[in-house]
């Protein structure tokens, strides 16, 4: 467990439970003292005094174990630092944060182009991993979904098909919202197990 591991679960297991359900729209269970997030539409339990997450949906290995790289730490700080305020509704790109540059650059690029590549003649693929993740079906491009990795952060995935002119694409927008709640690093994080869990 890394050193910002350690100081997440700490901080964690000293916040007031009633404060973290509002601020990250979870739920907790006083008696066993664990936290449920809805994350992707399964629930990932969060225990503070085992140090461990958990879950039983069919993808929940996927998230915490392959993706746990991606999942552990953004979890964690999610909890810790989300705010209790609304979705603006205006949805931005990765580039366009304070310092989103990193999101394009050497090891931080998204894999878009290979989503692009697996759905970019299978929009109704697309739409059904979308659904089966808990996603909201959007109108945006020839295919779109909001995938909910938090409660209080958004993701719109976009998939525009190609065509003889231009090769399939794929495009992901945060709500604006999202840097009251987490740090450059776990969004990126966010994106890429948003982008990740759908291939």
């Amino acid at each position: 467990m890394s050193s910002g591991e350690e100081k997440a679960w700490y901080i964690l297991s000293e916040l007031n439970p009633a404060d973290v359900c509002r601020n990250a729209m979870v739920e907790f269970d006083d008696v066993s003292g664990i936290y449920v997030l809805k994350s992707f539409g399964m629930d990932i339990s969060v225990d503070p005094r085992e140090r461990r997450t958990f879950g039983d949906a069919p993808d929940a290995g996927l998230l915490l174990d392959r993706l746990g790289y991606f999942s552990r730490l953004s979890i964690l700080f999610y909890l810790t630092s989300s705010k209790n305020i609304p979705f603006s509704g205006r949805l931005v790109q990765p580039v366009n944060l304070r310092g989103g540059h990193i999101f394009f650059r050497g090891t931080h690029i998204l894999p878009l182009d290979k989503l692009a590549l697996k759905y970019g003649n299978d929009a109704g693929g697309f739409l059904e991993r979308g659904r089966v993740l808990g996603g909201r079906l959007m109108n945006y491009g020839d295919a779109s979904v909001q995938l909910f990795p938090f409660p209080r952060i958004p993701v719109v995935v976009i998939l525009w098909q190609g065509d003889e002119e231009f090769p399939p694409r794929t495009d992901l927008l945060f709500d604006s919202t999202c840097e009251f709640h987490l740090a450059l690093d776990i969004l990126w994080s966010t994106a890429m197990k948003s982008l990740l869990i759908m291939m």
